[in-house]
C-alpha cells in the first residue's frame, strides 16, 4: 500500500498545485487575504551567498525521451537571483552545485513517467489497489496505474531530483510569478538535501520508504512543510506586485481535472505533507526561526501521529508491532500482498470514508502503533486483511474499537454478534471479526467465516509488543 505514496509524491512537488496548497488552502481562500497573514516574525539568521549552479549539457538517461533545451540568459539570471534569495532567507549554505535542465512540458512529463513509473508494473499497481480496497479506500478493481500516469501528465512545472541533484524546469512562455515561487520551493529542497542528506542522513529514499512508509510520511511532512514555509516567506519578502497579479490570474485559470476526479482519500493524502507539514514547522519557526526548524532534522518526526499532534513530538514514539512473519496462509492459492504500518493518518482516512469527522478524529487519537498484513487469493481473486493496532490506553483502544465497529456496520451492514469486546459479521461476504483486549484492537477480514477463523487462529492476541 505504501508504494503508491513514494511513486506519486513528487507530483505535488513538481506541480503548480503546491502553490495553491501553501498559499490558498492553508492560509486563506484568496491570495490577497494571504498577503497580510504570512509568518514573518523571525528574520533570517544569515545572509550567505549560494554556489553557482551548473546548466547540464549531459542528455537525460537513455530510458527517457526528454532532451534538455537551451536555458535563456534572462531565465538563468532569475533562477540565480532566487537561489541567492532562498539561501539568504533559509540560512542554509549551498555546499555543491546542482544541474539545471530545461525541458518542454511534453518532455518533462515523459521524463517523470520514465523516472517514477518505469519500475512500477501494472501488476504492482493492481496489488496496491487491492490493499487500498481492503481498507475501503478504493473500489475493487480500481485502475491505479493509469491514475498515476494521468496525474503525472497534469500541470507539471518542474521538480528537484535528489538522486542526481538536478533541477528539472518546464520551458514556458516566461518565468513568471507561479514559476518563480515554485522554483523557490524546489531550491529549498536542494538546500535541505545538501544540509541534512535525504538518503544518508535521514534514510529517506524509495528503498527505505518501501518498508517504513509511516516514518517516511512523517519525514516528507517535515521537508514539504519546511519548503512551503520558505516559499511563503520568499513571496512575502521578494514577490512583486506583478508576481501577485500573476498568481491571482494563475489561480483563476488553474484547472486540475484529474486530481479533482481522484478518490477523496488520495486527494487528502497528497495534500497532507503540505498542509500538515506546514503546520508542524510553523510553531518552531515562530519560536526560534529557521535554526529551530533545523533542529527537527536532527530528530525528525517518526509518525504521522507526531505531525498531526504537535504536542506528541518528539516524546510519543511508536510501539513496535509484529504480526507472525510469514503469516500462515489460510489455504492454497493465497499470497502476501503487503505488510506495513498504517499509522494514525491513514487509519483516520479509512474511517472517514464511512463515518463523520467528529467521531473519527477522537477515535483515532491515542494511536500507539500497528501492523497489517494483506493477502490475495489467486484462485478466487478475493482478498484478506489482518490488522492489529496498539493504543496508549485501554480507553483509547475501546474508543477505536467502537468506531471501527460503526465503520464495519456502515461499510458492510449491521454486525451479527457483538459484546463489549468483540463483534462479528458472519452472514454475508466478506466475513469480519473485531476484538479488543489489553489496549489492542484486532481486525480480520476475509471472503468467508472459515477463512476469517483460520486467520484469527494464526495470530496471537493480544500480541507481544516491544
Amino acid at each position: 500500500m505504501r508504494r503508491y505514496r513514494w511513486l506519486i509524491y513528487p507530483l505535488l512537488v513538481a506541480a503548480a498545485l503546491v502553490l495553491l496548497i501553501a498559499l490558498l488552502v492553508f492560509l486563506g481562500a484568496r491570495l490577497n487575504q494571504a498577503r497580510s497573514r504570512l509568518p514573518t516574525s523571525v528574520p533570517p539568521r544569515t545572509s550567505p551567498t549560494s554556489l553557482p549552479t551548473a546548466i547540464s549539457s549531459t542528455p537525460p538517461p537513455a530510458t527517457s525521451t526528454a532532451q534538455p533545451a537551451y536555458l535563456p540568459p534572462e531565465v538563468l539570471a532569475q533562477m540565480e537571483t532566487i537561489e541567492r534569495q532562498v539561501v539568504s532567507l533559509r540560512g542554509l549554505q549551498a555546499t555543491a552545485p546542482i544541474d539545471r535542465v530545461l525541458l518542454s512540458p511534453e518532455d518533462l512529463r515523459q521524463r517523470i513517467l520514465d523516472d517514477f513509473l518505469a519500475d512500477y508494473s501494472a501488476q504492482e499497481a493492481r496489488d496496491d489497489a487491492r490493499v487500498l480496497a481492503l481498507f475501503g479506500l478504493l473500489p475493487p478493481g480500481f485502475d491505479l496505474w493509469n491514475l498515476y500516469r494521468d496525474l503525472y501528465s497534469e500541470q507539471v512545472s518542474g521538480y528537484y531530483d535528489a538522486e542526481t541533484r538536478t533541477m528539472f524546469v518546464v520551458q514556458g512562455e516566461r518565468f513568471g510569478g507561479p514559476e518563480q515561487v515554485t522554483y523557490a520551493h524546489e531550491y529549498s529542497h536542494a538546500l535541505q538535501d545538501m544540509a541534512f542528506d535525504f538518503e544518508g542522513g535521514l534514510d529517506y529514499s524509495d528503498e527505505a520508504c518501501e518498508g517504513d512508509g509511516e516514518r517516511c510520511a512523517a519525514i516528507e511532512a517535515l521537508t514539504e512543510g519546511d519548503a512551503s514555509l520558505l516559499e511563503i516567506q520568499w513571496l512575502r519578502t521578494y514577490g512583486t506586485s506583478q508576481d501577485w497579479d500573476e498568481l491571482d490570474a494563475f489561480q483563476d485559470a488553474f484547472e486540475s481535472p484529474v486530481f479533482d476526479a481522484a478518490p477523496t482519500f488520495l486527494q487528502q493524502d497528497l495534500l497532507f505533507p503540505y498542509t500538515m507539514g506546514l503546520d508542524f514547522v510553523r510553531l518552531p519557526y515562530i519560536q526560534g526561526g529557521w535554526a529551530a526548524v533545523d533542529t527537527l532534522y536532527a530528530d525528525p518526526p517518526m509518525t504521522t501521529e507526531q505531525v498531526l499532534h504537535r504536542k506528541r513530538y518528539p516524546w510519543d514514539v511508536p510501539v513496535k508491532v509484529s504480526l507472525p512473519d510469514p503469516l500462515p496462509a489460510p489455504g492454497p492459492g493465497w499470497r502476501s500482498l503487503d505488510r506495513d504500518t498504517l499509522g494514525e493518518w491513514h487509519a483516520r482516512l479509512a474511517l472517514l470514508q464511512y463515518l463523520p469527522e467528529e467521531k473519527v478524529l477522537p477515535a483515532t487519537e491515542g494511536w500507539g502503533g500497528d501492523e497489517y498484513v494483506a493477502l490475495h487469493s489467486e484462485l478466487t481473486g478475493q482478498g484478506a486483511l489482518v490488522w492489529i493496532s496498539v493504543w496508549d490506553t485501554v480507553r483509547d483502544a475501546q474508543e477505536f474499537f467502537l468506531a471501527l465497529r460503526d465503520y464495519g456496520d456502515a461499510r458492510f451492514g449491521p454486525h451479527d454478534e457483538s459484546t463489549t469486546t468483540s463483534a462479528r459479521w458472519d452472514a454475508g461476504q466478506p466475513a469480519l471479526l473485531l476484538e479488543t483486549r489489553n489496549g489492542q484492537v484486532l481486525w480480520v477480514l476475509s471472503p468467508d467465516a472459515s477463512t476469517t477463523q483460520a486467520l484469527r487462529q494464526a495470530v496471537p492476541f493480544p500480541i507481544p509488543v516491544e
